[in-house]
């Protein structure tokens, strides 16, 4: 027979396991992404001459992945990630009709783990992006 303490230690571990989603215990949530945090835009304010160029969004943050995607105004646009802190878009008329505030935010699909009990991906707060005349 175990002791009594034994028994109770890996009950807490075997719980700790099962239980707390998507942690360095559970090796299942090796898949799971993080949620994005976006900290600031750059620029954070561009002429509408300039957005009907073609305009360069970089978007600074963190935990961006190879799926992460910029979201303008609730459109996902095609974005290029340069690091795990850096994406990029480029911002068009198409996109963006005329002067105004544009909501901006960063958009993670899930991995494939949410089933097991892991959270995965998700969405970034929302920072303004300034179009001027």
């Amino acid at each position: 027979m175990l002791p009594r303490t034994f028994v109770l230690s890996l009950a807490v571990l075997l719980a700790e396991f099962f239980l707390s989603g998507c942690n360095a215990l559970n090796p299942f949530c090796g898949s799971s992404r993080p949620a994005p945090l976006i900290g600031s835009l750059s620029p954070s304010t561009m002429t509408f001459a300039a957005v009907q160029q073609g305009a360069l969004l970089t978007v600074n943050g963190s935990h961006f992945v190879s799926s992460s995607e910029v979201v303008i105004n609730g459109k996902t646009i095609s974005t290029t990630v340069i690091s795990n802190q850096q994406l990029r878009v480029t911002i068009t008329s198409g996109l963006i009709p005329g002067p105004g505030a544009v909501n901006v935010s960063v958009h993670t699909p899930g991995g494939n783990s949410g089933d097991l009990g892991c959270t995965s991906g998700g969405n970034s707060s929302l920072l303004v992006l300034t179009i001027t005349t």
